[in-house]
C-alpha cells in the first residue's frame, strides 16, 4: 500500500479584516500576535508550514518574517489561498488553518490529523454552531487541487459549499469552542476575556 501524501501547513492570513477594522493577524493574545500563535501551533504538527498572503502583504511586518505563499491564482476568498498552496507545492496535502482561531489547540489538530481520510478531497470538522463543514481548519488532499480549480471556474467561491458538494470526510470536534473565530472588535474583546480566564 502506498504511503499517504505528506502534509504541509498553511495559515491563511490574506483576508482584508473589514469587519474587525484592523488587521486580524496582528491582534495579540497573551503577548503574541494571532498569526504567530496560529503559525507556531500548526508548525508543531507538520514538517513545514507557510503563511498565505495577498501580493500587497509580502512586506507587512506581521507576515514578512515567515515563509510565505503569495496568492497566484485569480479570484478572492480562502479558495485562492488554498489553490495557491497547491500551485506552489503539488502532490502534497495541506493542513489549512485560518489565523483567527484563538481557541484552536494542539488537541484539536491532533484529532483532525488522526481522522484524516486521504481517499476524500478533504477532512474537516463540522461547526459546533451550525453543523456545516468548517473549511478553514481542515486537511485538503492533493486531489482537491483540480476539483477546486473546476469549482472556481464554474463560479464557486465558498469552500464550505465545496466540502459539501465533493463529499469531504466530516468529524465532530471534541472541543466545541476550538473553531470559534474572531471577526469583530466585540468578539475580540470577548475572546480576550475568555482566554484571560483560561489556562495557558
Amino acid at each position: 500500500m502506498s504511503a499517504n501524501p505528506p502534509i504541509l501547513g498553511l495559515v491563511l492570513a490574506g483576508g482584508t479584516s473589514s469587519r474587525m477594522q484592523r488587521d486580524k493577524a496582528a491582534l495579540t493574545y497573551r503577548g503574541r500576535s494571532q498569526l504567530d500563535r496560529a503559525y507556531e501551533l500548526v508548525s508543531r504538527h507538520v514538517p513545514c508550514a507557510f503563511v498565505s498572503v495577498r501580493p500587497n502583504q509580502i512586506e507587512d511586518s506581521a507576515r514578512a518574517h515567515k515563509p510565505l505563499i503569495v496568492d497566484s491564482v485569480t479570484g478572492g476568498g480562502p479558495i485562492v489561498g488554498i489553490r495557491s498552496g497547491f500551485a506552489q507545492h503539488a502532490g502534497v496535502a495541506w493542513l489549512v488553518v485560518a489565523c483567527d482561531l484563538p481557541f484552536l489547540s494542539d488537541a484539536a489538530l491532533t484529532q483532525l490529523l488522526a481522522a484524516r481520510d486521504p481517499s476524500r478531497p478533504a477532512t474537516a470538522f463540522l461547526s459546533a454552531h451550525d453543523g456545516l463543514p468548517e473549511p478553514l481548519c481542515a486537511i485538503w488532499e492533493p486531489a482537491a487541487a483540480a476539483l477546486l480549480e473546476a469549482f472556481q471556474a464554474a463560479g464557486g467561491q465558498c469552500p464550505r459549499k465545496f466540502l459539501r458538494q465533493y463529499g469531504a470526510t466530516l468529524i465532530e470536534p471534541l472541543d466545541r469552542h476550538a473553531l470559534d473565530n474572531v471577526n469583530t472588535p466585540e468578539e475580540y474583546a470577548a475572546a480576550l476575556q475568555a482566554l484571560g480566564a483560561a489556562n495557558p
